[in-house]
């Protein structure tokens, strides 16, 4: 029988006499060693120096961010629900920090994943910054005088959270053995690998063994006693409800004349309706049978700012979300323009709706001012352009959006009629 590969033939893509070169050798051995199919195996990397790994891998493999590699490997974990896959988590001692949380609770809930922790005492991606597991004393190029302060021991943290099996090695020779009894282990379990970073912490720390680093920093080399372990069960164990199937359909109640993919783009103002105004388009195109996507773009604030939406409208199907160049670009504010200005500037033809009192942007399509924000104030704004747009066009039957109008409670806040004016 021929021997099982994880890796692919290429160099291992880190610096010359890297810890991370022995980890990604000794799991490889262990996972040979439990005689795994490489595609019963996902691998699920932080960012950091060990993330790059994940080309190298011939088994699943998913890029997290940072400090998130964990939030990812315990839902990876709980879908997958089965003995014969195993869910493990490459993370450096910096993700490790950054997503602290995310290891704890992954072992109080005794998620079913490994975590091999690559600890080289500090940032070794941008520059060797220490992180909360940098050893008292331990140098790098922003601390020179050495840190002063200890570092975590995430062993101890993980062990009294509830990891079922914990183990703390030192990162030369082989130690896939530890490894391979890590991934037997049902429940969580974690294996934190002490290294010196090759470009940084060697540097920084001249004639100083890593044997020595741990010593000092009081960090045993051995296996936990996991008193607290647990193995998540309870929701494995619950048949949960199908959020799908009872997913609400809009019946077909009128026809549409569309007979083309039709794009529209609807900037705005975050905090005027203009996502909700889109939708309030989307639903009333598919009353009449018509295939819609929309996609949202808004500031991380969300409350000010600009907000815009793409609609994409069509008798047939839609592979996508999202508008380069909308064949109908309205625009309802200063916001909206500041956003969709350079969109205006590209489109060739089509259609510009905006409104009265802005500024008329660069563009070759046909431009129409409209008084939109005098007449239907700035929380309708949005709303009405759309209607107005249906009224002057008949993209779809003036009918449809008003059977949508009548299913939600807008009557009491602003009149159909108005809605309708032109």
């Amino acid at each position: 029988m021929s021997e099982i590969k994880y890796l692919t033939d290429s160099e291992l893509p880190f610096c010359k006499g890297c810890g991370h070169i022995l980890v990604t050798r000794n799991c490889e051995k262990a996972l040979a060693k439990l005689g795994y199919n490489p595609l019963d195996v996902v691998l699920v990397t932080d960012i950091g120096c060990h993330g790059i790994i994940d080309k190298s891998f011939l088994t699943h493999t998913v890029h997290g961010l940072h400090g998130r590699s964990l939030a990812l490997a315990g839902s990876i974990s709980m879908a997958i629900n089965s003995p014969e896959k195993k869910t493990i988590v490459f993370i450096g001692d910096g993700g490790a920090t950054i997503g602290m949380q995310h290891l704890i609770g992954c072992a109080h809930y005794g998620m079913d994943i490994t975590v091999i922790v690559h600890n080289n005492m500090l940032y070794g991606m941008t520059g060797g910054q220490p992180s909360e597991f940098t050893p008292c004393g331990f140098k790098t190029p922003t601390q020179p005088r050495g840190s002063n302060k200890p570092g975590y021991d995430i062993c101890n943290l993980v062990s009294e959270a509830g990891s079922s099996y914990t183990e703390r090695v030192l990162g030369v020779g082989d130690y896939s053995d530890s490894l391979a009894k890590a991934f037997s282990t049902k429940g969580f379990s974690l294996v934190e690998v002490m290294e010196i970073c090759t470009s940084y912490g060697v540097k920084s720390n001249p004639g100083l063994k890593l044997a020595t680093v741990v010593k000092e920093a009081g960090l045993d080399i051995k296996v936990f006693n996991n008193i607290r372990s647990r193995i998540y069960q309870d929701l494995q164990s619950q048949k949960q409800e199908n959020l799908i199937s009872e997913m609400r359909v809009i019946e077909k109640s009128f026809n549409s004349n569309l007979n083309r993919k039709l794009s529209i783009q609807l900037s705005g103002s975050a905090g005027e309706g203009i996502q909700s105004a889109a939708e309030f388009l989307a639903k009333a195109a598919m009353k009449t049978g018509l295939n819609v996507t929309k996609k949202g773009s808004y500031p991380v604030t969300v409350g000010v700012g600009y907000s815009s939406a793409d609609l994409i409208i069509s008798p047939g199907p839609i592979q996508y979300t999202g508008i380069t160049k909308p064949d109908v670009l309205i625009i309802t504010s200063k916001d909206g323009l500041a956003y969709s200005s350079e969109t205006a500037r590209q489109m060739k033809q089509g259609r510009i709706l905006i409104d009265d009192q802005l500024v008329t942007p660069e563009s070759e399509a046909e431009i129409t001012k409209v008084s939109f924000r005098n007449r239907a104030g700035n929380r309708f704004c949005a709303l009405y352009t759309l209607f107005w747009l249906v009224n002057s066009t008949n993209i779809i039957p003036r009918e449809a959006m008003q059977a949508v109008f009548r299913e939600t409670s807008l009557a009491d806040k602003i009149s159909l009629e108005k809605l309708m004016e032109m």
